[in-house]
């Protein structure tokens, strides 16, 4: 069984294809994951571009991970994740992530 790898909003990295690709070395994987958020997210991503290290580790990140402001706040702050910052029920940060990926960053932390 594969480790959990909490990413800063509380998903779990192992699961994310990125992170999946570069870990196995899977060209077929990082072309599907390209055209898939390509398409999710009115992107522009190529296949070379599909490589992660997991959200809260130093190194390489692909995507909207890169330039996450919820990881950019969590490195700030110095918290392991989002959710153990004290203004995480009113933080209009958090509403706005939540609203464009449609999660609820609660769930991951149940």
């Amino acid at each position: 069984m594969q480790p959990k790898i909490k990413a800063a909003c509380g998903l779990d990295c192992a699961n994310c294809p990125a992170y999946i690709a570069r870990e196995t070395n899977d060209d077929n994987l990082r072309a599907k994951t390209a055209e898939e958020w390509n398409v999710r997210y009115n992107a522009n991503f190529t296949a070379k571009e599909i490589n992660c290290v997991g959200c809260m580790v130093g190194g390489v990140h692909s995507g909207y991970c890169f330039a996450c402001p919820i990881r950019e706040c969590v490195q700030n702050k110095k918290l392991p994740y989002c959710f153990a910052c004290t203004d995480f029920k009113d933080c209009q940060k958090r509403k706005v992530f939540e609203e464009q990926a449609g999660l609820k960053m609660e769930d991951f932390f149940a």
